[in-house]
């Protein structure tokens, strides 16, 4: 253990591919997420639309889990899931949440806080109908977040569920579906040598307008 410690004290990588400034970035924060994003997947950055989402309990403990972010716009940022699971039963009691995106092949992160707002019926409903038919009747067998007795169990109800449905269409559950993170903050991070990086924030104020600013790293 002494040794583990001791490398974990070692370890160091000094940030130095890009650098940042308040100059070089969109006034819109939806086309620099874009603009990030697209170098991402150009850089085959492995799963580059996966984030972690953090949310609150009702009794304030944190926790956070990674998602892939399915669809983002002016608007904010879509995911799914299901509304029953330990994240939609937070949401429901404190709706304020964040994402995090880290592309370590171009040494950059996202930060995005805001607050959760559900999605309609119709456009849950329309991404459900593009999902894999797998992934449609997943939707259905699984009780997620609740404890089951074993793998077996839940193959068993996903066998159930493919009879039920067989020769039907497998539409979307109730119980799953979509939210959108509204953000109010977003920070977009570049490593840079020393531990000095550069930090670029967008802030939305009052009136609803955004003001950019540089923080210390």
């Amino acid at each position: 253990m002494d040794d583990l410690r001791e490398y974990f004290n070692q370890l160091r990588h000094d940030f130095s591919k890009m650098t940042l400034d308040e100059s070089m970035v969109d006034r819109d924060w939806s086309k620099q997420f874009e603009i990030w994003f697209r170098e991402a997947v150009d850089a085959k950055v492995n799963e580059p639309n996966a984030m972690v989402v953090a949310t609150v309990s009702e009794d304030n403990r944190p926790s956070a889990r990674i998602v892939l972010l399915r669809n983002f716009d002016e608007n904010g940022f879509v995911f799914y899931t299901n509304y029953k699971s330990r994240k939609g039963k937070e949401i429901d009691s404190n709706p304020f949440a964040s994402l995090t995106f880290f592309w370590p092949e171009l040494e950059r992160q996202v930060r995005i806080e805001g607050k959760l707002q559900k999605q309609t019926a119709a456009e849950s409903d329309a991404y459900f109908m593009r999902r894999p038919m797998s992934s449609r009747l997943g939707a259905w067998a699984s009780p997620q977040s609740e404890v089951i007795p074993d793998r077996k169990a839940l193959d068993d109800v996903i066998e159930k569920m493919a009879k039920q449905f067989e020769g039907k269409e497998v539409t979307r559950p109730e119980w799953w579906g979509g939210y959108t993170l509204v953000p109010d903050r977003i920070e977009f991070w570049q490593g840079r040598p020393s531990r000095l990086h550069d930090r670029i924030v967008y802030m939305k104020n009052h009136d609803g307008n955004w003001h950019i600013s540089r923080i210390a790293p």
